[in-house]
Parts: C-alpha cells; structure tokens; sequence
C-alpha cells in the first residue's frame, strides 16, 4: 500500500500532509484505515457501502473543517454563563454529481447551516475529459467564504480541476476537496493546475490505467451506492472521475 503501517507502529497524528503535497492531507487513523478496507471489498452490499461511505466522510469531514473561522458566542449553560465559539465562515457543500450525493448527508448533519449546490460532471469515455451537465451554483448572490467539494474518488483529476475552476469563475474564496481515495497522479495534476485548493481523504492509491481507473481504488462508486449497474451510453459515463 502507498502509506504501509506495521501492526504495532504508534501513529503520531490522525492525518498528516503529505510531503511533496503539503495541501494534500491524508488519514492515518486505524478505525478509518479499516473502515477503508471495508469499503474498497467488492464483497461489502451497497447498503453497507452507503453506511461506510457516509462514516469515512463523517472522520474527513471534521478534519477538513478544522480550519474554518468562528466567532465568539455567549450562552447560558444550566449553571452559569460561558463564553463559546460559534461558526462565522458562510459555507457551500458541493457535491459531484452522482457519487458526490453518497457524501452529502453526513456533511450536513456536521454543518446542518451550510447551503448545497450541485454540479453534474461525466468524463468521455473516449477522450476521459470531463464534460458538465448540470450546474446549480446560484447567480447573483455573494459566493461562500468555503466550498467543501465531495467527490468520493479522484483518479485522473480532470472533473475536480473543471469543478475547482468552475468555483473560482463563480467567486469560490476558499475551495476544499474531501475524497475517500485519490490517486497520486491525480492529486499532482489537481495541485499543478490549482496548487491553493486544499485536499483531505481517507487513502492515496498509486496506479490509474489507461482506462482512466484508480488501483486498487474502489470501483464506480455510483453503481455502488445505488447498485446499479455499468452500461454503454452516449457519449458516456466514465467511471472513477
């Protein structure tokens, strides 16, 4: 595996940047690392794949708000006055459209104020460029201070480059992808063509093909979710965006 762990070896930190990518974080917490072992099994049933996916986001989602800004806040506790934080950043879920939907509840019962809004994106299967058909980002209105981009696997990067300018053109100040696996070539690519966008996930894989898949990765994450099927379509969905 890219990050092997022996058995008994004290892990310092739950999630640490990467050295050749320092906005790349990723997981190194055990309950997570054998959460991902569950989820990558071609054995697990989307019912359990679903329950898995929306875990793993829970643990990646705390650390990928770490940095989010907060404000002071007074409240009566049942004994005496406490002054807390309250959070201040306005923030935007955006989840890929489909497998991206697998990641949007748990994030919202982590930020039940943030707002949603969805961009659909499928990759060529001839070419693997992405290629957008459904965008709902609002016009007219002031962009978030943090968009969290939910995009469960990035193999070849091209969609979560296209989303991450797609964001930048609406106004997006702060842009910050969660991803359950990533290929290494992928977040290259993403960190060359927008070295500011942050990246948290659960694992980094090696190898994409030439068919455009991360190995060992997971699979479609789409047909997993909601156990469908692959099928031949015009011009096509290519899996792993």
């Amino acid at each position: 595996t890219p990050f092997p762990r022996r058995r008994n070896e004290t892990r310092r930190n739950t999630m640490s940047a990467t050295k050749e990518m320092p906005n790349v974080t990723v997981s190194e917490h055990p309950v997570l690392l054998h959460k991902m072992c569950k989820l990558r099994s071609a054995a697990t049933s989307s019912r359990d794949f679903r329950m898995l996916l929306k875990e793993i986001t829970y643990y990646v989602g705390y650390e990928a708000t770490r940095n989010i800004s907060t404000v002071e806040q007074a409240v009566q506790t049942p004994v005496a006055p406490h002054i807390g934080q309250k959070i201040s950043d306005s923030i935007s879920l955006v989840p890929v459209l489909r497998a991206g939907l697998g990641m949007t509840d748990a994030m919202l019962e982590l930020l039940p104020m943030a707002s949603v809004h969805h961009i659909g994106m499928y990759r060529s299967n001839n070419s693997l460029l992405p290629v957008q058909y459904y965008n709902r980002l609002p016009r007219g209105s002031e962009p978030s201070d943090v968009c969290f981009v939910l995009e469960p696997i990035i193999a070849t990067a091209g969609t979560i480059v296209a989303v991450s300018r797609i964001l930048k053109n609406w106004g997006a100040k702060k842009i910050v992808v969660l991803s359950a696996i990533a290929s290494r070539t992928g977040l290259q690519k993403l960190q060359e063509k927008h070295p500011d966008v942050e990246v948290f996930c659960g694992q980094v894989d090696d190898t994409v093909n030439e068919q455009g898949f991360v190995l060992p990765g997971l699979g479609d994450v789409g047909d997993r979710l909601y156990g469908t099927t692959q099928v031949e379509a015009d011009p096509g969905e290519s899996k792993d965006p």
